[in-house]
C-alpha cells in the first residue's frame, strides 16, 4: 500500500516532469521549430497535467470518503464542476 509521503512523491515528481515539458515548448516555440512538433508537445503536457490531476483528485476525494468528511467532499466537487 502506497503511503502519503510516497503518493506526494509520486506527485511532485510529475509536477516536475511537466514543468520540464512546458520549458521545453518555450525553447521550442523561441526556435520557431515546426508547428506541429510544438502541438504534439503541447497535448503531451498537457495529458501529464490532467493525469496528474486526476491522480491527486482521486486520492483526496478517497481521503474525504475514508474520514466520512462528506462536507469537504463537497467543497471539491463545487470546485471541479466551475470549469
Amino acid at each position: 500500500m502506497e503511503t502519503t509521503a510516497d503518493s506526494m512523491k509520486d506527485v511532485i515528481l510529475r509536477l516536475k516532469r511537466v514543468a520540464g515539458q512546458v520549458e521545453g515548448l518555450t525553447r521550442m516555440i523561441e526556435r520557431e521549430e515546426e508547428c506541429s512538433r510544438i502541438i504534439t508537445q503541447f497535448q503531451a503536457a498537457k495529458a501529464a497535467l490532467d493525469n496528474t490531476f486526476s491522480l491527486v483528485l482521486q486520492r483526496n476525494l478517497q481521503q474525504c470518503l475514508n474520514r466520512d468528511d462528506l462536507k469537504s467532499v463537497e467543497k471539491i466537487l463545487k470546485l471541479i464542476s466551475k470549469h
